[in-house]
C-alpha cells in the first residue's frame, strides 16, 4: 500500500529507544524461503565449547534455536547454558558473532554461562552507554560499552555478560529491544540492581573492559557460500552478499539506529533484501509490511531506507 496508509496501519508504539541501543545478532524476522537446497540437510559443522573441549559435530538445524539444540546434544549440556557462539574464535568476539549466516568452512564455538555477579548502579544519567544484542533464544548480553560512560565506570559489568534480572525482575526470556527499554526507563537518580553472568573462561582470560572495537572487515569463510539460518522455513545454502549489498546492509543499519535507536545486521539484511527487485518506495513500503509486519517504522526511514539502497547500486556508498 501508498507509504502514507502503511504507516498508519501500524497500532503498535513507534517509541524509540535512543538512550540504550540494542542490537541483534541473531537472525530477524524473515520471509518464507525457497526450497532448500538438497545439502542443506546434510552439511555438517565443528563445533567446540568455547572453554574448552572435544570437537563435535552438529547437521540438521534451521535456525538458531535448533542449532543450540543440537550443539546441547552433542555436548550433554541444557541448551539454555549457551550464551551466544562465536565463529572461528573461542573469545569472546563480538565481531564475530554467530548471526544468520555461517561459512560452510566455519567452526561455531559456544560460549554457555560461568559465574554469576550482582551490581548495584546509581543511574546518574540518562544515556547508560550499553549496546544489547541477543541469541535469538532469549538471552539478552552485553555487546559494547561506550567508552567513558556511566556502565564504562562500572567495571564490574563487562562486555559478553548475559543479562539476567533488572531489579530482581528475570528478564531471560526477553528480546534484545526489550530489556533495552527497561534499562532505558529506569529513572535517573535512582539506584537500580543488574544481576549478570559472565561466559565461563578457560581459554585465556577475556578482556576485561573490552568495547567490542570493529575489527577489518573481512571474510570469515574462505567460500562464497554460507548457510542461511531462518525463523521461518528451512535453512538454505546461498551466495554470500555482493558488495553492493553489504554497503546497503551496513548504510541501513545505520538508519535504523537514527530512526529507531536499535542495531540489527538482520534485520537490515532482510529490508535490503526486500527492495532488492521493487521499482519504487511504495512497492518497497508493501514488500516491507508483508516481510516485517511486526516493525511500525516512520515513512522517511522507509524512503531513507530505500534511498539508501539505491545510491548503493548506483556506486554512491562508500
Amino acid at each position: 500500500m501508498p507509504l502514507g496508509l502503511w504507516s498508519k496501519k501500524k497500532e503498535k508504539s513507534k517509541e524509540t529507544f535512543k538512550l540504550v541501543e540494542s542490537e541483534a545478532a541473531a537472525p530477524g524476522p524473515a520471509a518464507a524461503a525457497p526450497a532448500p537446497a538438497a545439502s542443506a540437510s546434510r552439511l555438517q559443522f565443528h563445533t567446540q565449547l568455547a572453554h574448552g573441549s572435544p570437537t563435535g559435530r552438529v547437521e540438521g538445524f534451521g535456525s538458531a534455536r535448533e542449532l543450540y539444540a543440537k550443539i546441547g546434544e552433542a555436548f550433554r549440556i541444557d541448551p539454555a547454558e549457551i550464551m551466544f557462539c562465536t565463529l572461528n574464535t573461542h573469545k569472546a568476539d563480538m565481531d564475530k558473532l554467530l548471526g544468520a549466516q555461517i561459512g560452510l568452512e566455519d567452526f561455531i564455538f559456544a560460549h554457555i554461562k560461568g559465574q554469576r555477579k550482582e551490581v548495584e548502579i546509581l543511574k546518574t544519567d540518562d544515556v547508560l552507554g550499553l549496546t544489547i544484542t541477543d541469541n535469538g533464544t532469549g538471552c539478552a548480553f552485553i555487546k559494547r560499552i561506550k567508552e567513558g560512560s556511566l556502565m564504562d565506570q562500572t567495571k564490574m559489568i563487562c562486555v559478553g555478560d548475559h543479562i539476567e534480572t533488572i531489579n530482581g525482575k528475570n528478564v531471560s526470556d526477553r528480546r534484545h529491544y526489550e530489556v533495552a527499554k527497561m534499562l532505558k526507563d529506569l529513572e535517573k537518580g535512582q539506584m537500580f540492581k543488574l544481576e549478570l553472568i559472565e561466559p565461563m573462561k578457560a581459554f585465556e582470560k577475556l578482556e576485561p573492559r573490552s568495547k567490542g572495537g570493529t575489527l577489518p572487515e573481512a571474510k570469515i569463510s574462505r567460500g562464497r557460500e554460507t548457510l542461511r539460518l531462518r525463523t521461518k522455513g528451512p535453512a538454505t545454502v546461498e551466495e554470500m552478499p555482493t558488495e553492493v549489498e553489504e554497503k546497503a546492509i551496513k548504510k541501513v543499519d545505520e538508519l535504523l539506529e537514527t530512526y529507531m535507536g536499535i542495531r540489527d545486521i538482520e534485520l537490515a539484511a532482510t529490508m535490503v533484501e526486500a527492495g532488492r527487485d521493487k521499482k519504487n518506495p511504495d512497492e518497497f513500503a508493501v514488500a516491507l509490511d508483508e516481510t516485517l509486519g511486526d516493525f511500525a517504522f516512520p515513512d522517511e526511514f522507509v524512503f531513507d531506507v530505500w534511498g539508501a539502497i539505491g545510491d548503493a547500486k548506483q556506486g554512491r556508498l562508500e
